[in-house]
């Protein structure tokens, strides 16, 4: 088969160009679609539970830093962004924390466990 000389010069200039920025956008709009759903929405969902966490944080919370800590909570204090932890209960050692350093509240159950 042979192709004469300008018919390939024009199929060789088509295939230069290459596909437009237009069939690529579906694509993006796909790739973007998953990386708010697998990455962004979590994260939020995460960062959303420990701010209602932090709210909700009160006196005599059973609560483990982000440091390893076990503590009760002695005081809150949101305005100087503090929390007191009971550490020690013979000797009454406590430690003033940040308020977002909190990491989790432990429940009734894991108090029964230790």
């Amino acid at each position: 088969m042979f192709i004469d000389l300008p018919t390939f010069v024009l199929f060789a200039q088509e295939a230069a160009e290459g596909p437009g920025f237009t069939s690529m956008l579906p694509a993006l709009a796909i790739i973007f679609v998953l990386f708010y759903l697998l990455i962004i929405r979590p994260e939020r969902n995460k960062q959303k539970a420990h701010q209602n966490l932090l709210t909700s944080l009160k006196k005599n919370d059973r609560v483990v830093t982000v440091g390893g800590i076990y503590g009760v909570v002695n005081s809150v204090n949101r305005e100087k962004d503090e929390v007191v932890l009971r550490v020690d209960e013979s000797n009454n050692t406590r430690l003033a924390v940040t308020y977002g350093s909190v990491a989790r509240v432990l429940s009734d159950g894991a108090k029964s466990e230790k």
